[in-house]
């Protein structure tokens, strides 16, 4: 987590202090009840003296922005009239609780959740190369787990799934844009490591099945099934969808109009058996390296995402942005 105030950090080293700013920027701009940040910080019920040292955090949080607006104000340039905003305005004081104002700063949550919008209203408008180009900035903005670094209580944890959860949303609907603009062998090397980290989700498992299929390799398609079905059924005693069944039917049938009557060899994915227990004993592809995310645009060539709030630091540094960056 990454927070600072015209440039300067106001991130605390202190684990309470720094899981009081988690919170306070995952609902920047409303108010914080006393009674949510005392569950964060003591989730099995808060001590004696907790909301006196509540304000004591608030209080070091105040001192650390504080300093950051006076350095910030010292970068200035002499001579020019600027509206002075004052620790008390950053972080501010309501009746039963706390709200951050970023001011005309930066949020990356925000950012990501705009460009993840204009992606999804891409894909309903039939644009797939234009929901590609948004859901590939929102994708960009990643750089890592969420609030790493911090001791997440309830509150937090609840938000890190949240966006955890956006974020394969997006990822699904990046891969489905680029599987309708044809780029099936572009993405299929991470689009396997996709699928081999998250090796319980459904759509992302279908998408590989397709990029397989459309690559005329149906039998690795058809273990990215097997695989699956034999995964849900150990950890949860369940089948695939009704949509992974059908995409599977499909490869079957795709699979057998183009072997020829008579060929040799094995047949380890003959429709009308599946072994003991409805599992065949079907060979499994080695897992291919698993990526942090997609190469997108926006990316630098490593792979790693360049987070746009680091440009946004840099021109606050120099005057140009006012207000709270935030990068969790």
């Amino acid at each position: 987590m990454s927070v600072s105030e015209g440039g300067v950090s106001i991130t605390p080293t202190a684990a309470a202090p720094r899981q009081v700013l988690a919170l306070l920027t995952a609902f920047a701009g409303q108010v914080v009840p006393v009674t949510v940040l005392t569950e964060e910080l003591w989730p099995s019920g808060a001590p004696r003296g907790a909301r006196t040292e509540l304000a004591a955090h608030i209080a070091e949080l105040r001192a650390l922005i504080a300093r950051a607006l006076h350095r910030s104000e010292d970068d200035e340039a002499p001579g020019g009239w600027t509206e002075r905003r004052t620790a008390d305005a950053v972080l501010v004081s309501l009746p039963g609780g706390y709200r951050l104002d970023t001011g005309t700063g930066v949020h990356d949550i925000g950012r990501f959740e705009r460009a993840a919008g204009a992606g999804y209203r891409a894909m309903d408008a039939g644009d797939p190369s234009r929901a590609s180009l948004r859901f590939g900035e929102a994708l960009a903005l990643w750089r890592g787990e969420p609030y790493a670094g911090v001791a997440a209580g309830p509150c937090l944890r609840r938000e890190i799934e949240r966006l955890e959860n956006a974020r394969l949303s997006v990822l699904d609907q990046w891969v489905e844009a680029q599987l309708g603009l044809g780029r099936h062998e572009e993405i299929l090397s991470e689009l396997s490591g996709l699928a081999a980290r998250y090796a319980t989700n459904e759509p992302l498992q279908a998408h590989l099945m397709v990029a397989l299929l459309r690559c005329d390799r149906h039998d690795e398609a058809l273990a990215v099934y097997m695989r699956l079905r034999t995964i849900l059924h150990r950890e949860n005693g369940v089948e695939p969808s009704a949509r992974l069944r059908r995409l599977r039917h499909s490869v079957l049938t795709l699979r057998q109009t183009r072997v020829p009557a008579g060929a040799g060899g094995p047949a380890p994915y003959a429709a009308d058996h599946e072994g003991a227990h409805g599992l065949a004993p079907v060979p499994l592809p080695v897992p291919l390296p698993v990526p942090g995310l997609p190469r997108v645009p926006g990316q630098s060539p490593s792979g790693r995402a360049e987070p746009a709030v680091k440009a946004v630091a840099k021109g606050a540094a120099k005057g140009v942005t006012k207000g709270v960056a935030v990068a969790v």
